[in-house]
């Protein structure tokens, strides 16, 4: 199953901090997976400490095309608040129904995502 890596992840990595190991065995297993989302949350800055290199690696790593599904966004919304998760913002319910669609696994160290997958069929690495 490939993974959804989320932009903290990648941070961390970039950083020299967090889960390394794993990310790697990802990376090297061809298993990695980003989306515009995420990418637009990462390039930004990359660009601006003009680390194109990277910034040309992370645009080869495969990714689906984000779909929005409005109604299923404010349905996540519901749920969320209905169980007293409040932090969840719009581009992590974004990346959450990406992953759920594409049957991705998602890479995440956002303590909201756990809470979340516990009320909708999110699956966590």
């Amino acid at each position: 199953m490939s993974v959804l890596v989320d932009s903290p992840v990648w941070i961390d990595y970039f950083r020299g901090s967090g889960d390394q190991e794993e990310l790697e065995f990802l990376i090297d297993e061809n298993l990695v997976e980003v989306n515009d989302l995420i990418l637009a949350e990462l390039i930004p800055a990359l660009h601006v400490r003009r680390e194109r290199k990277l910034i040309g690696l992370l645009k080869d790593i495969a990714r689906h095309p984000v779909s929005i599904d409005w109604e299923d966004i404010v349905q996540m919304q519901i749920t969320c608040l209905r169980n007293g998760i409040n932090k969840v913002g719009i581009p992590d319910l974004i990346i959450s129904q990406h992953a759920i669609q594409n049957g991705l696994e998602l890479f995440t160290y956002d303590k909201h995502f756990r809470s979340l997958a516990k009320h909708v069929p999110l699956s966590l690495r």
